[in-house]
């Protein structure tokens, strides 16, 4: 991760990480993953079967502006990473996405999400479930337009169940990994959007730094203070232009 970037306005106005042991207490796993459970939102009913998360109040915030079109998809190509229950997938289906790729690591969770995309958003066009490392699933030569992210940013362990890990706590790298693949794979259709949602349970600004470093542009979209100490952003991202 590069923390010696150039430099953006934006940076500087960003919150520094919380303190180790206020992170910890704020993102113990509450919910019992091993069970079967559902997931209400926007009149839909999702199953949650064994292994899979539900959304959380961050995950929504991305939820209601692909369905709202403040995140526009229609007639585009859009990425769901970490597609999880596979909300994303169905808001962006039912909000007109010409192709919606449902990418998680965890295969469970992408066959959760073909089954709600099926279900719910079928006026919506092709889904492409994909399982594998970040953008790995995606083909060569395909170009996103938009792309949405909430990463298991946050910087402490809190668990040792990999399903946490994997779905809280993977730390930065997870976020600057996902901007490499994207920059070197030139993933990235011309004006293409990543809309990223970390908040400061992450180091923010080493983050943000690496995406400038390697040809990002930042801009804020949303922030939102939990008042708790978490402050909650939604950022866009899309590629530097160059003079």
């Amino acid at each position: 991760m590069n923390t010696t970037s150039p430099g953006h306005p934006l940076i500087a106005e960003l919150p520094d990480l919380l303190p180790a042991e206020h992170i910890v207490r704020i993102n113990t796993p509450k919910e019992d993953i091993g069970s079967t459970r559902s997931y209400e939102w926007n009149g839909w009913t999702f199953r949650v079967p064994p292994g899979v998360f539900t959304p959380g109040a961050t995950s929504r915030m991305v939820h209601e502006r692909l369905l709202d079109g403040r995140i526009a998809v229609r007639g585009l190509v859009y990425a769901a990473m970490g597609v999880g229950l596979g909300v994303e997938a169905v808001a962006a289906g039912v909000a007109g996405a010409a192709k919606v790729y449902a990418l998680d690591v965890h295969a469970p969770s992408v066959e959760c999400a073909a089954g709600h995309f099926a279900e719910f958003a079928t006026t919506g066009g092709e889904l492409v479930p994909g399982v594998g490392d970040l953008f790995d699933p995606v083909p060569e030569g395909e170009r996103l337009d938009v792309v949405t992210f909430n990463p298991p940013a946050v910087s402490q362990r809190v668990s040792d169940d990999p399903d946490v890990v994997r779905n809280v706590c993977e730390g930065a790298v997870i976020v600057t990994r996902f901007f490499d693949q994207l920059v070197r794979r030139d993933l990235l259709a011309e004006g293409g959007r990543v809309y990223v949602a970390l908040s400061n349970t992450a180091d923010l600004k080493a983050i943000v730094s690496h995406a400038v470093h390697i040809g990002l542009s930042p801009a804020l979209e949303h922030r939102h203070d939990w008042e708790d100490g978490v402050v909650t952003h939604v950022f866009r991202f899309t590629e530097a232009v160059t003079a």
